[in-house]
C-alpha cells in the first residue's frame, strides 16, 4: 500500500487532464454511437447525484462509514471511464463497488448481506444470485487494473483545520463539500489535498448570512491574486473585516506562502459551484426512468 499519494497508483494511473478524460469518454461513446443515441441520459452530474443518493440509502442500511462510500463512488467513476454505462446494470455496479470498497476500507460486508440489501432496495434490478455480484467484482477489479487504493481529502482536512483555526461549523461544512466533490470529475482530475483546501475555502465563504454561491464565486477571485510575493492577503478591503473575512484572509495568505496549486483550487471551486447550480435541475424520477429504460430493454437485470 502506498502511504504517499505522490507515489500511489492513484496519481500515476488515475489522474487525468480534463482534455484527456473528455477524449476517453468520447471514444467510449463513439464506439457505441447507436446505443448512446437510442438511450439518452441526463447530465453526468445529475446521474452522479442519483447514484450518490442510492448508494447512501444502501450504505445506511448496513451502517457503512463515509470513507467506504466515498471509495465506492471513486470506483464507479473509474469504471465508467473504461466501460460505457449503457452496457451495464448500474445498480449491480453500485452494489459491487460498495462491496469492494468495504473490503478495501477494512469494514467488510458479507456478499450475501450486500446482495440481500441491494435486492430489497432495487427489487426490479437485482436478482438474488450472489454469483452475479461476484462476477461484477472481478469485472471492476480488472477494469481498474487491481489499482484499488484510494487517497481521500479527509485526512488533509483534519490536519489543516488546526493550522487554520477553523471553527467546528466550518469544519463540518468543509467535510460536506468534500463529500459533494465525489459527484464531480474532481477525484480523477486533482490531488486530494487540493480538494481539501478548496473545501475549506468554500466553507468559509458559503455562509447563510452571505449570498451563497454568488459570494463563493466572487471570493474565489481572491485566490487568483494570491502569490508568494503578496504583501497583504488577497481580498483585503477597507474597513474592519469581520471574523469570517479574517479567516478567509488568513487562508488566502497561507495559500500564498505555501506550495498548493492555486490555479487548481480556483478550478475546483468553480467545478463545485457549478455542481450546486446544476443540482437545481435534478429529478430523481427522470434519472431512474432513463436508467431503467436501457437496463430493461437490454436484459441487463437478469
Amino acid at each position: 500500500m502506498a502511504a504517499n499519494f505522490w507515489a500511489s497508483t492513484q496519481r500515476l494511473h488515475w489522474q487525468f487532464s480534463r482534455e484527456t478524460l473528455s477524449d476517453v469518454r468520447q471514444q467510449l461513446e463513439d464506439e457505441d454511437r447507436n446505443l448512446v443515441q437510442q438511450y439518452p441520459l441526463p447530465d453526468r452530474r445529475l446521474l452522479s447525484i442519483f447514484f450518490n443518493q442510492q448508494l447512501g440509502k444502501l450504505g445506511k442500511k448496513m451502517n457503512i462509514r463515509q470513507q467506504a462510500l466515498a471509495t465506492a463512488q471513486v470506483y464507479m467513476r473509474r469504471f465508467y471511464s473504461k466501460v460505457e454505462i449503457r452496457r451495464t446494470n448500474p445498480y449491480l455496479v453500485l452494489a459491487t463497488a460498495l462491496y469492494l470498497a468495504c473490503k478495501m476500507e477494512e469494514c467488510p460486508q458479507h456478499i450475501r448481506v450486500v446482495v440481500s440489501e441491494a435486492r430489497q432496495q432495487w427489487p426490479e434490478f437485482i436478482i438474488s444470485d450472489v454469483s452475479k455480484l461476484g462476477e461484477c467484482e472481478f469485472y471492476l477489479i480488472s477494469e481498474m487494473n487491481s489499482q484499488l487504493i484510494i487517497h481521500h481529502p479527509y485526512r488533509t482536512l483534519q490536519e489543516f483545520q488546526g493550522t487554520l483555526n477553523m471553527a467546528q461549523d466550518d469544519v463540518s461544512l468543509a467535510w460536506s463539500i468534500v463529500n459533494d466533490h465525489y459527484l464531480t470529475d474532481l477525484p480523477l482530475l486533482v490531488p486530494p489535498h487540493v480538494i481539501a483546501v478548496t473545501a475549506m475555502f468554500l466553507a468559509l465563504t458559503l455562509k447563510p448570512t452571505q449570498t451563497g454561491l454568488q459570494s463563493a464565486a466572487t471570493s474565489a477571485a481572491a485566490l487568483s491574486s494570491a502569490s508568494p510575493t503578496s504583501k497583504e492577503p488577497a481580498g483585503t478591503s477597507q474597513g474592519p473585516p469581520s471574523t469570517q473575512q479574517k479567516k478567509v484572509q488568513h487562508l488566502v495568505s497561507w495559500l500564498a506562502e505555501g506550495e498548493v496549486d492555486i490555479t487548481a483550487c480556483i478550478e475546483c471551486s468553480q467545478e463545485i459551484i457549478s455542481l450546486y447550480d446544476v443540482w437545481e435541475q435534478y429529478n430523481e424520477k427522470t434519472c431512474k426512468e432513463q436508467i431503467a429504460r436501457f437496463v430493461k430493454a437490454r436484459g441487463l437485470d437478469k
